[in-house]
């Protein structure tokens, strides 16, 4: 067993799935219904089709706000600009 202070960043894993997908796991198993199981299903393949992407799930929420709000984004808002005044 390989414990060191090295793999405390990486992600935690359940079999060969990211952990934190089986929290809907745990919410089908306090409701269980037919929708509650395809959305366990669909949870587990997002985060599956995220891991083969090469993405964790904290880098594409990042992904996802970039594609969101686009490749400009200046360092001030138009409305924070001031004016140029001439007091003379």
């Amino acid at each position: 067993m390989d414990l060191h202070w090295r793999n405390s960043q990486k992600t935690p894993r359940f079999f060969a799935f990211d952990a934190r997908a089986f929290a809907a796991v745990f919410f089908f198993m306090l409701h269980a219904r037919l929708w509650t199981f395809a959305l366990v299903v669909l949870t587990i393949l997002v985060f599956w089709v995220l891991e083969r992407r090469g993405l964790t799930f904290e880098a594409s929420l990042r992904a996802l706000r970039v594609w969101i709000l686009g490749r400009r984004r200046p360092a001030l808002l138009n409305q924070k600009k001031r004016l140029w005044v001439d007091f003379g």
